[in-house]
């Protein structure tokens, strides 16, 4: 049989279709996701192809030659039947945005509160990527260190402060949204870049409020504390995309194998670095972990760095700083952790304005209260 591979952004749901449609007239289709840019091009990406596992293993030597390789073997695995390589791949794209919003936003704090020039912005990413090992901290160090050929400064001050996007991030929330699982560092991800794309509204409120005042900082300090909140909000922009994979694994009869899909991200891929190696072990102790905070690997690490995050946010709000990702990855793991929230109050409201009934802690069944 014919064997079509659609390595596009495709939308999980078209891919899903278009296998139907295919599988009538005889032909496969696989829903391969690729990432690695123009880089992955050259070297080989990461790999993540869905679809039949007899039409995957026909291709599978194509595949695994093209591939990024590491010294577990060749960054592509079938992943799963029907949309699985897609789903993976627009989830892959989810934590991405997260990730470089995270980045934008230290570098925000860096520029505008630490008053810290391009080139030493450049120099403090390249140090903590000795640690992180991350692909997209590296390009960031590098970003800071161009010059700008037509002027005499660095290139990334002349870059309009507008970021565009190709919907693969939107997705992700949309299907969260779907499938009832909030991923808000993510989402944060995708409402920065449309909050940046009304430039000219900015100007013009801009013009319209006063500026927070300079103070004086302990500038190491807060560096050091920075490391520490993009530990911190990585951790959370990975857990909560494995956490969305969890979900549209159980929904959509992938039955995928998430350490497995740690490891063919480790090269190749745009959000490749160094905490892939530890979310595998995570996953290898325990296969269907409902979320990587509670994971040894990462749970005292996660409650050091968010001691400095708080600091981070708080000195932001002095300074009237917006940090969307990384306020959204302090509230996700505050959520996570709390016993106890006021859905109980939402319930109540509920119950008043539309009879929607509410359930009791000390009983069993549903209830509507005359409230007036």
């Amino acid at each position: 049989n014919d064997i079509i591979i659609d390595g596009g952004n495709s939308h999980f749901e078209d891919t899903n279709r278009r296998q139907k449609n295919l599988a009538e007239k005889g032909i496969n289709y696989l829903g391969v996701g690729i990432s690695g840019g123009e880089y992955g091009a050259l070297h080989g990406p990461s790999i993540m192809p869905g679809g039949t596992k007899t039409a995957y293993a026909e291709v599978s030597e194509i595949l695994e030659d093209a591939a990024a390789k590491t010294e577990k073997g060749a960054c592509v695995s079938y992943l799963g039947p029907k949309s699985a390589g897609h789903y993976v791949k627009m989830v892959h794209n989810g934590i991405e945005y997260g990730i470089m919003e995270v980045l934008a936003e230290i570098y925000d704090f860096m520029r505008k509160i630490l008053k810290l020039e391009a080139e030493e912005i450049g120099d403090i990413f390249a140090e903590w990527n000795q640690d992180f090992d991350s692909y997209l901290v590296e390009i960031t160090a590098k970003i800071m260190k161009k010059e700008d050929p037509k002027t005499d400064q660095k290139l990334i001050n002349m870059i309009l402060d507008k970021a565009k996007h190709k919907g693969t991030g939107k997705w992700s929330v949309q299907s969260a949204l779907d499938l009832g699982t909030a991923i808000p560092t993510i989402n944060a991800g995708v409402n920065a870049r449309l909050m940046s794309a009304i430039k000219e509204e900015r100007i013009k409120n801009a013009e319209q409020f006063e500026k927070s005042q300079n103070r004086e900082l302990a500038k190491e300090n807060l560096i050091k504390k920075l490391k520490s909140a993009l530990y911190f909000a990585s951790v959370i922009a990975y857990a909560e995309g494995f956490k969305l994979l969890k979900t549209a694994s159980e929904e959509y009869d992938y039955n995928l194998n998430y350490k497995e899909i740690a490891r063919i991200w480790e090269d190749g891929c745009i959000i490749r670095s160094g905490l892939l190696e530890p979310i595998q072990k995570a996953f290898a102790a325990e296969m269907q972990l409902d979320t990587l905070i509670t994971a040894e690997q990462f749970k005292s690490k996660l409650v050091n760095s968010a001691a400095d995050l708080k600091e981070i946010i708080n000195e932001a709000a002095e300074s009237e700083l917006p940090l969307t990702a990384l306020h959204a990855a302090a509230d996700y793991f505050n959520s996570l952790k709390s016993e106890k929230m006021p859905a109980n109050l939402i319930q109540a409201q509920r119950d008043f304005f539309g009879a929607h009934t509410y359930q009791r802690l000390d009983a069993e069944g549903t209830f509507h209260t005359e409230w007036e």
